[in-house]
């Protein structure tokens, strides 16, 4: 109860906008300029976008998103409409992927490519990303129709980072992920924490959030099973549908005081054979057993759609020929290329009306290099299925097919040369053009895409925001075991603990002695990791935790545990389940055993000491051994054979009963 005051507290003090989409502002938006001037009409104020000192239509707050966008679209070049269909990656000072902004070589893509929509993967201080978001606004102010900039970005409000996966948190608030919510399956919680995430964003000018993942986890191998809620399709359903709901500022669509949410990835990137990844070459292919099982795959998307997240990404798999859309086998393409699956099935019998952005680099080319192994990603891409086409060919193919923009990539002289050649008509990218526009009408862009940054400064991690992300935390974990009522531990005593993984500070603050040796301890505490392999030599397999999800005997964290026994004290370990383990060789070693989603050492010693106290239930379930996982379908949702801790398993106490 707690953990909601303080929630409500939080979210009391932000205004929720009334959803563009059910209408027009009712009042005087604030109006942000730097490079173009105002206009007043009968005593509003309206931006001056054009610089013409006259209110023109798309200037017009009063009108309609759809109003306005087709006066916007009909006043915009080839090349400014080319440019609005790139979702890049700004250019950094030293070329890496999460480096500072290079703001000169940036301005070209900007001014000359017309490109209007980055991807932002800067952490750090919030006044400096604050910053960086007003200094490209402005350059995007200067242009002839002051078309404003949308940033983006991969989730940043969890403890763990995957390049091109995720991004550093920084000072942003620390929350579970999302197996964690997953794992609490609270969808009014889930909205609050997405609100103030949401609160956080906009503070360093991120108006885009490319998540939730609405994809099922059920293959146990899998290296994206931590950016799902788990492989419960209602489940993941209604969380992902409360995320894209309290990013967005609403039910009816993205608002003026929201973060567009881009749901993903449509559709089946969890039927991964052997839990490989799409990223890499070789795991190109997914796999299905039927077409009901993709049925079950498409289910979690459909919450989302109903209140209008902003847009959806395609996955960059490859259907297998078994299943058929409108009653003819899935086309040997990925997603993004996939004309049935996205205008069939996606537009058609879904009615999503949103934008349709495709996955990154998908129309580069997967050279030898590529193919066999490269850390460069420059010289990676993802053009499963269409590898023989050409790059114009590729566009050209995934426009018809229903994408709406192309993310990281700056080819607009493609799309140019595609219309100016006939394979694309002006009307097709019109189309996505107004798309486009009208999510940034809808976010308010126009009025001001500028921001504070002394409101960066209090906003992003403010006290209140963090306390509510550690008191989820607290509340996702998963107490599996607690022999002989373990936990929590009496709070009449003072305990030495040997530890593994878990600070000193963080143990001291918790009212815990450290000590060096488990023989001089009244008790271990052990933090241990999901096992893994990788493809060290694959961009994304380097960053992938992939294969058999099982504690052998060399592997370093069993091996503590097994140590941490043998001295016969109490064991109280807690693993990290961004897959789901197999914990058979650990059970008899344990005297309390917890699951965690990637938690703060705080939020877990906390419920250790009875600070806090377990709700999470696992939301996919632990297979017993790697036989059972080689065994089980990779489509099929918690199908292993007889498994260790079956899904929606958690225990409480003090009665240690199932959690009901």
């Amino acid at each position: 109860m707690k953990s909601r005051l303080v929630l409500a507290g939080l979210l009391s003090c932000t205004t929720i906008a009334q959803p563009l989409t059910a209408g027009t502002p009712t009042g005087q938006p604030v109006i942000g300029h730097r490079a173009k001037g105002i206009v007043t009409v009968k005593g509003l104020r309206f931006h001056d976008l054009n610089g013409d000192g006259q209110l023109t239509p798309y200037e017009d707050w009063r009108l309609s998103p759809q109003a306005r966008a087709t006066d916007l679209v009909g006043r915009m070049t080839l090349p400014e409409k080319a440019g609005l269909l790139m979702h890049a990656m700004p250019r950094t000072v030293d070329g890496k992927l999460t480096s500072g902004w290079d703001l000169n070589a940036t301005a070209p893509l900007i001014k000359d490519r017309h490109i209007r929509f980055f991807i932002s993967r800067l952490s750090g201080d919030p006044v400096k990303q604050a910053t960086v978001a007003n200094s490209v606004q402005e350059l995007a102010e200067q242009s002839r129709l002051g078309i404003p900039i949308v940033i983006s970005s991969d989730p940043r409000n969890q403890a763990n980072a995957a390049l091109g996966l995720s991004s550093e948190a920084g000072r942003f608030s620390l929350w579970p992920e999302f197996p964690g919510f997953g794992a609490i399956r609270d969808t009014v919680l889930m909205e609050q924490a997405a609100r103030i995430m949401a609160r956080e964003y906009r503070a360093v000018g991120i108006r885009m959030a490319l998540s939730p993942m609405a994809d099922l986890a059920t293959e146990p191998q899998w290296p994206r099973t931590n950016g799902t809620f788990g492989d419960d399709p209602k489940i993941v359903g209604s969380l992902a549908a409360a995320y894209v709901v309290g990013m967005q500022g609403g039910r009816s669509g993205v608002t003026t005081q929201g973060v567009a949410s881009v749901v993903k990835h449509w559709v089946g990137y969890g039927a991964e054979p052997d839990g490989l990844d799409a990223h890499n070459p070789y795991g190109r292919h997914l796999s299905f057993s039927s077409n009901a099982s993709l049925a079950t795959h498409i289910a979690p998307f459909l919450p989302s759609f109903a209140v209008h997240a902003a847009g959806v990404m395609p996955t960059y798999g490859i259907l297998p020929a078994n299943v058929t859309i409108a009653g003819k086998p899935a086309e040997p393409v990925g997603a993004g290329f996939n004309k049935p699956l996205l205008t069939t099935l996606l537009r058609g019998r879904y009615r999503f009306d949103g934008i349709v952005l495709s996955d990154w680099k998908i129309t580069d080319n997967c050279d030898r290099s590529c193919e066999e192994g490269t850390l460069d990603h420059e010289a990676v891409g993802m053009p499963w299925g269409v590898e023989t086409l050409s790059p114009d060919a590729r566009f050209a193919k995934a426009i018809d097919a229903g994408v709406d923009q192309f993310g990281g990539v700056t080819d607009a002289d493609i799309v140019i040369r595609l219309v100016q050649s006939g394979q694309v008509t002006p009307a097709r990218l019109d189309r996505s053009v107004e798309r486009l526009a009208m999510l940034m009408f809808r976010l308010g862009l126009f009025e001001n895409a500028y921001v504070s940054p002394e409101d960066a400064s209090r906003i992003v991690g403010a006290p209140e925001a963090r306390a509510a992300g550690l008191a989820a935390q607290k509340r996702s974990l998963t107490l599996l075991v607690n022999k002989q009522a373990t936990l929590p531990l009496s709070t009449t005593r003072r305990y030495k603990v040997w530890l593994s993984k878990i600070s000193d500070e963080a143990a001291r603050a918790a009212g815990l002695d450290p000590v060096d040796r488990p023989e001089d301890a009244d008790i271990s505490i052990l933090r241990i990791s999901t096992p893994f392999t990788q493809h060290k030599n694959f961009f994304f397999g380097a960053r992938h935790h992939e294969g058999m999800p099982e504690f052998l005997a060399d592997n370093a964290d069993a091996q503590a545990v097994a140590r941490a026994a043998r001295v016969g004290k109490p064991v109280i370990v807690s693993v990290y389940l961004d897959r789901p383990a197999i914990l058979t060789s650990i059970m008899p070693h344990v005297s309390a055993l917890i699951g965690d989603y990637g938690v703060e050492d705080t939020a877990l010693l906390d419920v250790i000491t009875g600070r806090g106290a377990p709700q999470g239930r696992l939301p996919f379930e632990l297979p017993r051994s790697a036989e059972a996982v080689a065994a089980q379908k990779p489509d099929l949702p918690s199908d292993s054979r007889n498994p260790l801790f079956p899904r929606g398993f958690g225990l409480s106490w003090p009665t240690r009963g199932p959690v009901k």
